[in-house]
């Protein structure tokens, strides 16, 4: 005899499917990784107008301006990666930010370290799929927040 037990219709669903713990671990671990180097070895020279970051943007023409902000994008994005409800979010936009590192580095500085941002996109792009339950939440959380005013 088989028994079935019904969910309260009040019970809340679970947003992210449930995974093996040691796979959560290393996911939780590829966006530790990620977060430290775009906050630590991206960022950082950016934001402080490092001479290797502040040349780099010199010799595009971006100046200061295109400096900092770059550099402000990744910070936010990798602080964003370590939140729960953004992590997928964020490793879209900073997928996004890596094709546009790709582009530059052909147009500017003829494909050296073009691949660097496409191996960046690798890890985050799985991140961004495995934590993809979590724009539910995202998009529940600005819904309420839009209908308070």
């Amino acid at each position: 005899m088989s028994e079935t037990t019904a969910r309260p219709a009040s019970a809340p669903t679970a947003a992210v499917p449930a995974r093996p713990r040691g796979l959560r671990v290393a996911l939780r671990v590829v966006q530790v990784l990620l977060a430290l180097f775009f906050a630590v070895a991206s960022a950082l020279p950016k934001l402080i107008a490092h001479s290797s970051a502040a040349d780099t943007f010199a010799e595009m023409g971006w100046g200061d301006a295109g400096m900092y902000a770059i550099g402000v994008l990744e910070l936010t994005g990798a602080v964003a990666l370590l939140v729960p409800v953004l992590q997928s979010v964020a490793a879209t936009a900073l997928s996004a930010l890596m094709v546009g590192a790709f582009v530059v580095q052909l147009t500017y500085f003829d494909g050296a370290n073009a691949a660097t941002p496409l191996i960046l996109m690798v890890p985050l792009l799985v991140v961004a799929r495995a934590r993809r339950g979590h724009n539910d939440e995202l998009s529940r959380l600005l819904r309420a927040r839009i209908l308070r005013g």
